[in-house]
């Protein structure tokens, strides 16, 4: 028995922040803008519009696309860097909304990298048979801890939420291999400062998600067994258009084989990767059998790379 994806779903807030919005109210352009990161819009939460209530919105939706109810949920993890308080935890507040009384919660912090860690850890509860079902969500409010006077950090991020349904599959499916990984010599270049505003020193980030994210892939390639060629899609974290063509790149892929959203959503963080997920499944990108993999990296410093074949 392995542990594979039964269900998807998503959740982004309805207004859209464009690049010629941003002019309005800050020094840069939509091609400054788009030329060196590739997005072109980003969606922002209400200010009355929380973390779990994305959380919840995309959970909700994953647990009916696996054709589960919530009572048949068993643990809820919930990767996010922007949770309302240190406790309760968004996953124990949503378990509490979707009235999944049969379920355990907690919350995981590895940034960008979040989403990764969520399923790599659901993966090992259902392997050793204690848990059959878990919800894994990715959710971030960035626009929270966004310093908008910064225009080299505030034009890249965005909120939302994605999320899936875990549960058991066939051995030929599922979780094939992973790479989890930290540098916490490297928190000095991605955090929140003292204001509780996001840091970052983009040359040096920039430097580590592009090794980090290249190296991390063609690991868990080889602890998949597989070749490169065997690959049919890429999935990183959408930071930045350039660091995911460096990825796409190191592993001699085909454009056609790179998920992009970074276009409409910019860097969501924690829900980055698996809002991705959600629109390649969606838009019919994946399908039965496909090797997927799953790569990002975050504040911390922290990276995280998986491949999963899909189907059950």
């Amino acid at each position: 028995m392995n542990a594979g994806i039964l269900g998807v779903g998503k959740y982004v807030p309805e207004r859209i922040v464009t690049n010629f919005d941003l002019e309005k109210i800050m020094e840069t352009s939509d091609e400054w803008i788009r030329t060196r990161t590739g997005i072109e819009e980003r969606r922002i939460a209400r200010d009355d519009e929380y973390t779990h209530d994305l959380a919840y919105e995309a959970a909700k939706v994953a647990i009916e696309n696996a054709g589960l109810t919530p009572d048949d949920i068993d643990l809820f993890i919930v990767a996010t860097v922007t949770q309302e308080a240190t406790f309760p935890s968004v996953a124990n507040i949503i378990q509490d909304r979707l009235g999944a009384k049969n379920a355990a919660g907690m919350d995981v912090e590895a940034a960008c990298a979040g989403f990764t860690f969520g399923v790599v850890t659901a993966a090992q509860f259902i392997k050793t048979g204690a848990y059959k079902n878990i919800v894994v969500v990715g959710a971030d409010k960035l626009s929270k801890i966004t310093n908008w006077d910064d225009r080299a950090t505030a034009v890249l991020f965005g909120d939302g939420a994605g999320a899936v349904v875990m549960g058991p599959v066939s051995d030929d499916h599922g979780l094939l291999s992973f790479d989890l990984g930290s540098d916490g010599s490297g928190g000095k270049y991605l955090n929140l400062d003292e204001n509780k505003k996001i840091y970052m020193n983009g040359r040096e980030v920039f430097r580590f998600a592009v090794r980090q994210m290249g190296e991390a892939s063609l690991r868990v390639l080889e602890r998949a067994g597989l070749e490169k060629e065997e690959l049919d899609l890429l999935i990183p974290h959408q930071a930045n258009i350039r660091i995911m063509e460096a990825s796409r790149e190191r592993l001699n892929l085909p454009e056609e084989k790179l998920m992009k959203t970074v276009h409409k959503y910019g860097n969501t963080s924690s829900s980055s990767i698996a809002l991705a997920l959600v629109d390649a499944v969606e838009e019919g990108r994946i399908k039965d059998n496909d090797n997927v993999l799953l790569v990002g990296f975050g504040g911390g410093l922290t990276w995280g790379a998986l491949i999963i074949r899909w189907g059950k």
